[in-house]
């Protein structure tokens, strides 16, 4: 079949983006996706170094590819924040836990906490989840997890 050069789609080739924004198909569970990523960043946050720095580093470069990954998944599912992209939870736990002194139980915590904070959205999350593309799938898990980051650390000190 010819190609009409109406297909909105993007080409077949971006399957890495995609790859990518659903990391590496977690996405694509069949009920609670966005718990499932966030699940993912609990894995990465126990594989990586405790090294604030390596941290941070991870942090802006989840932040950058979720952007660009999260524009073309927006193009390939034809809709706004699929559900299929998880990416973004993956750096809300990151920033969650980011300089958090946890254990396994904190961490278990910081997990329930930005379900939460993800879910509900708080001001400005809610606004930020409007900005055009990528930079919006990122930018109010983003939000969701600095709330989830400032609870968690609060908790501790409280509980120290």
């Amino acid at each position: 079949m010819a190609d009409s050069g109406n297909d909105s789609r993007p080409p077949v080739d971006s399957g890495v983006a995609l790859a990518i924004a659903t990391v590496c198909g977690v996405g694509y569970a069949p009920v609670a996706p966005g718990t499932f990523g966030s699940a993912a960043g609990l894995v990465l946050w126990w594989l990586l170094p405790a090294s604030t720095t390596v941290q941070a580093v991870a942090i802006v470069i989840l932040f950058v590819l979720g952007w660009w990954s999260g524009n073309v998944a927006e193009r390939y599912y034809g809709r706004t924040d699929p559900g299929q992209v998880v990416i973004d939870e993956v750096m809300g736990m990151l920033i969650t836990l980011f300089m958090n002194p946890v254990s396994w139980r904190g961490a278990i915590a910081a997990f329930l906490l930005f379900r939460i904070f993800d879910v509900i959205k708080p001001y400005p999350a809610n606004r930020l989840e409007r900005l055009h593309g990528g930079a919006g799938v990122m930018a109010d898990d983003g939000m969701a997890a600095i709330y989830a980051n400032l609870v968690l650390r609060a908790a501790l000190y409280l509980l120290r």
